[in-house]
């Protein structure tokens, strides 16, 4: 009868573990599958949280960078005629133009450190790609701090403004990167803005153009 009673506490200690193990397994399966469903829609969440971070403070501190100095065409590249008042070439202001690269990113790395602090909350049914869910159940925060730091180029494009007529512009590039970091994820997201410094219109045939100084040409 001993045996007997052994034999049927050992065989129920057996079948418990072997349900124990395989809630293990279906768990481990559900926890893969979750994981593997929710990532992308984690990391576009993250992605566009940080591309609208970025894109209000960098925004804003160039704004307030181009109201302080008011920079003009003149500021940037100079435009030179022959006798016959001809244009013969647009020479690069490489003084200007390195300290505007120099200030705006100091600015920029400044106010993006300021990030470090900045949170926000995204439901989880947002996180499923369900229409019927988005905006839905628990919220968690999702983190953006900075990676790096930025960097500005100023940029020289030259586009046709009509019969016999070339528009000169300058634009300050800004790229930085940013690190979204929401629960079990973290995510490194690039980001770049153009921004219009200043543009003229050169009557007269495209003129040969100085290379010092412009990133881009």
């Amino acid at each position: 009868m001993r045996r007997r009673r052994r034999n049927r506490l050992s065989g129920k200690a057996v079948a418990g573990g072997a349900v124990f193990v395989l809630i293990i397994v279906l768990l481990i399966i559900a926890i893969f599958k979750a994981e593997r469903s929710l990532r992308p829609v984690a990391a576009m969440q993250a992605e566009q949280l940080a591309r609208s971070s970025a894109n209000e403070l960098i925004g804003g501190n160039v704004s307030d960078f181009l109201a302080e100095n008011r920079f003009t065409y003149s500021d940037f590249a100079a435009v030179l005629y022959d006798e016959n008042g001809r244009t013969v070439s647009v020479e690069a202001i490489p003084y200007n133009i390195n300290r505007v690269q120099s200030e705006l990113t100091v600015r920029i790395n400044n106010a993006l450190s300021t990030l470090s602090s900045g949170t926000e909350r995204i439901p989880i049914g947002s996180l499923t790609g369900s229409a019927l869910l988005i905006g839905k159940g628990p919220s968690f925060r999702v983190k953006i701090c900075p990676m790096g730091s930025a960097q500005v180029t100023l940029r020289s494009d030259f586009t046709s403004a009509g019969l016999n007529q070339t528009r000169h512009s300058i634009s300050a590039v800004i790229t930085a990167e940013l690190r979204s970091s929401v629960p079990l994820y973290s995510f490194d997201t690039e980001v770049s803005f153009e921004f219009l410094l200043a543009e003229n219109i050169i009557v007269g045939n495209v003129p040969a153009v100085s290379r010092y100084a412009w990133s881009e040409l």
